[in-house]
């Protein structure tokens, strides 16, 4: 372990790195379940596709993980995106209603995008373009990735349990429900069977986040996991206490064996090209700009803002082996797109591992190990409370926004960028669109101000493409 990963270089142990792979693990194990339910169109595609596509989503995501450990030892971990697997969604329904053909068939087209996406990363990483692309995001504006990060990930936790809906499929703000009925009694009677639910799960979130504050001011490195299994056992007897439900009885009648079958007949290497020559070609070259845009800024902006948390970055503010990091990225994308996922990108949930510990590939080893043996246990996965989860990204949403820190909040060149992309970031849920935002404030406020430089150009481009990007096609 110490050859490959070179732990003592980093400050790291074989302990601490698995226990930030498992920290990670649990904060993105959502995705496993989530990520099938988006891409079939919550039951749209049928319940064959959708165990090819919770398959697809442990094969691509556990062996991206293991090409980021052994090729950039990092410990960022990968999976389909969020944002990208829904405009995926949109993409085949829209395929379904220009062509007429089946859902199946459009999922099979669309995968060609994907596919097409991958191999264009792979090209430019290879030829060092996407470490330019990097590069030319001025230092100012890269440092206040990190914080917006911080304040995404904050939205993120408190987002999951900010809106619940009742049978009715009404929404409620839990957060001003909750604190509101402790002097008012309405809100049970609003609410209905939501209310206790909301109860538990806003309780168990605050519960955990102070054990693991707690925890790690006593300076233990497995707070964020500790704090998290706490908050789930609790959450486990509330509900079963409270709420008279059993939070283990899924597990008796889940099926415990893998759909390879259903893998293999519709989507392992089964593109439509037929059908994906129908859509067009300007249509065609239209989506894979915008999936390569949208990914290409998203595994950006994730990879710069949790390397600075970590203490990853130079004195100029880049990382060491980004571009093995981006090739694992693009890697992950192709074997998704063969084997029936969306694109794979670098989840801003690995912040969760390194805040525990996590410096080199070991943790994103970990992670992919634990991924893969998800096609067996992932039952277990998913009776992960989300009150868990919340608590973790809001620990660790907190600790980013120190990045503020390396902010000149007297140069408007680089604070008014950062303080649009701190908005920009947890109301978008986009950290590539966020970049963009960030990227026109910048090149307006040099060009405006008479400070235009040569080592800015890819900047301006840039920019620009982000503006065309905005209003055109979006």
């Amino acid at each position: 372990m110490e050859q490959l990963f070179k732990l003592k270089e980093h400050g790291t142990s074989v302990k601490t790195e698995i226990i930030a792979g498992l920290t990670t693990f649990m904060t993105m194990a959502y995705i496993i379940a989530l990520n099938p339910n988006i891409l079939t169109g919550y039951g749209a595609g049928g319940q064959e596709l959708w165990n090819a596509v919770f398959l697809a989503t442990c094969l691509a995501s556990g062996i991206a993980m293991v090409c980021m450990a052994f090729l950039a030892n990092k410990p960022f971990c990968l999976a389909p995106g969020m944002g990208l697997n829904s405009f995926f969604a949109v993409v085949v329904t829209q395929i379904v209603t220009l062509t007429g053909m089946t859902y199946v068939a459009s999922f099979q087209a669309a995968l060609i995008i994907v596919l097409a996406e991958g191999v264009v990363f792979i090209i430019l990483t290879l030829c060092n373009i996407r470490e330019k692309i990097v590069e030319a995001i001025p230092y100012g504006v890269r440092m206040g990735i990190a914080p917006a990060i911080g304040l995404m990930l904050l939205n993120i936790g408190l987002g999951s349990n900010v809106y619940i809906a009742d049978e009715n499929f009404n929404q409620f703000f839990v957060l001003k429900d909750f604190f509101g009925s402790l002097t008012a009694t309405y809100a049970a009677d609003t609410m209905g069977t939501a209310y206790p639910v909301m109860v538990l799960s806003v309780i168990m979130m605050f519960i955990g986040l102070f054990v693991i504050i707690l925890l790690a001011h006593r300076g233990v490195k497995a707070a964020v996991i500790i704090g998290m299994l706490i908050a789930s056992v609790i959450y486990w007897i509330g509900q079963a206490t409270f709420l008279g439900t059993d939070p283990f009885a899924n597990l008796a009648t889940a099926s415990w064996l893998p759909a390879f079958g259903d893998m293999a007949n519709l989507t392992l290497l089964k593109f439509n090209f037929a059908g994906f020559i129908e859509l067009g070609w300007f249509t065609v070259i239209t989506l894979i700009i915008t999936f390569c845009m949208i990914d290409m800024f998203d595994t950006i902006g994730t990879l710069v803002g949790t390397a600075s948390r970590a203490g990853m970055l130079d004195e100029e503010g880049k990382m060491p082996q980004m571009k093995q990091a981006l090739l694992s990225d693009a890697i992950g994308t192709v074997v998704g797109s063969c084997t029936g996922t969306s694109t794979v990108t670098t989840f801003v949930e690995s912040a969760s591992g390194v805040e525990a510990g996590g410096r080199t590939g070991l943790t994103a080893l970990t992670c992919g190990i634990i991924f893969l043996l998800c096609m067996f246990i992932a039952p277990i996965a998913a009776i992960i409370p989300a009150a868990a989860t919340s608590a973790a990204l809001i620990y660790v949403g907190i600790l980013m926004l120190s990045g503020l820190k390396n902010i000149n909040f007297d140069d408007f060149e680089h604070v008014v960028p950062v303080a649009l992309m701190l908005i920009a970031m947890p109301i978008s849920s986009s950290i590539g669109h966020a970049i963009g935002i960030g990227l026109i404030a910048f090149s307006v406020i040099n060009v405006c101000t008479g400070k235009a430089e040569k080592r800015y150009i890819l900047t301006y481009i840039l920019a620009a493409i982000f503006l065309i990007k905005f209003f055109l096609v979006a």
